[in-house]
């Protein structure tokens, strides 16, 4: 999230420079201090680390946070969304990760930032805590305008289907204009990206970068990768699906999937290098995504840093899959900051 606010505050001629990053995920934390300059980021779990209510009196802890990172203009947040994600039937929605959500509210009462960004998966509306609606009646108790809405990326021109959940919030009297997400959407709309811009030049491109290589297949994988493009096919038949998937009533038919070079990709997620997670096998090579492609599609640069998460390739995945395509953030921060 941090790099679209990094350009929208270049774009606008402010300065960007970030006093804190939290997050559980030592690998992640390290890729974020590499690309931002950043010295000593937090591993620490805010779910743990601020009071899960307003009003309540500063704990021990909050009174240490708040002493350490000083002035705080702007927050991104990105809770944890694997608990509101369509892919998570056994505890969606009931996930005690969400509650992580409210701690933005939490955050805000602590340090007063004039700019609030938190992005979400679509179905974080549905939540049975009732999350956002708890957050924005937090937020404006404390003084903040607050907007929201559902954003499908590609109408951004992001070459991808990706439809999340944004909240924005800004602090009333700080004299900028708070616009609707809709205003925002129509205000940068671009006409869908197809995969081929996205990652079209890759095909014939070799190196020996983690970033670059392959998922190594199983022979049974490799085989229902072959069956598709032996048929032309984009679409796995039950017939040669596992045994777990075959002959019954599934909601995810793009599972096993190839991906068509003419459209955009749907939405990657923290698995698009594994065909049973997603429609994540190539549209012209007998192979899934690499990480570059799927960074590609995210619209995240090429010169960006992955190396503190490319020993592990789960974590170099998780990390891609995971992000926030800058697009989104550079669009909404530049019409909040203006």
């Amino acid at each position: 999230m941090s790099l679209g606010v990094a350009e929208a505050c270049r774009a606008l001629g402010r300065g960007f420079s970030p006093v804190a990053a939290f997050d559980i995920d030592p690998a992640a934390l390290k890729t974020y201090s590499l690309n931002f300059g950043l010295h000593e980021p937090m591993p620490a779990d805010l779910g743990t680390l601020l009071a899960p209510r307003l009003g309540t009196r500063m704990t021990p802890a909050e009174r240490a946070l708040k002493r350490r990172v000083g002035r705080v203009d702007i927050v991104v947040a990105g809770p944890p969304c694997q608990g509101h994600s369509n892919l998570n039937n056994a505890t969606r929605r009931n996930d005690p990760r969400n509650g992580l959500y409210f701690r933005v509210a939490r955050f805000a009462e602590l340090f007063a930032p004039s700019f609030i960004f938190v992005e979400n998966v679509a179905m974080v509306l549905h939540d049975h805590g009732n999350v956002v609606e708890q957050t924005r009646r937090g937020l404006e108790s404390l003084g903040y305008i607050v907007s929201h809405g559902i954003v499908d990326l590609s109408r951004l021109g992001l070459a991808q289907r990706r439809r999340r959940h944004v909240m924005l919030a800004t602090m009333a009297g700080s004299g900028s204009a708070l616009p609707r997400i809709e205003e925002i959407v129509e205000l940068h709309a671009r006409p869908p990206r197809s995969l081929r811009w996205a990652i079209g030049d890759l095909k014939g491109f070799h190196s020996k970068s983690p970033i670059d290589r392959p998922t190594g297949l199983k022979p049974e994988t490799q085989r229902r990768i072959d069956f598709l493009f032996d048929h032309d096919l984009y679409d796995l038949p039950d017939s040669e699906r596992p045994a777990c998937h075959r002959d019954k009533v599934h909601s995810y038919g793009s599972v096993y999937g190839r991906l068509r070079w003419n459209q955009p990709a749907p939405t990657i997620t923290g698995g698009f290098d594994t065909m049973g997670r997603g429609r994540f096998v190539h549209p012209g090579l007998r192979r899934t995504l690499t990480p570059r492609e799927g960074a590609r599609i995210q619209g995240l640069p090429d010169w960006f840093d992955f190396s503190p998460v490319m020993l592990k390739r789960s974590n170099l995945v998780r990390t891609i899959g995971n992000a926030v395509p800058p697009r989104l953030t550079y669009v909404l921060a530049l019409e909040c900051l203006r």
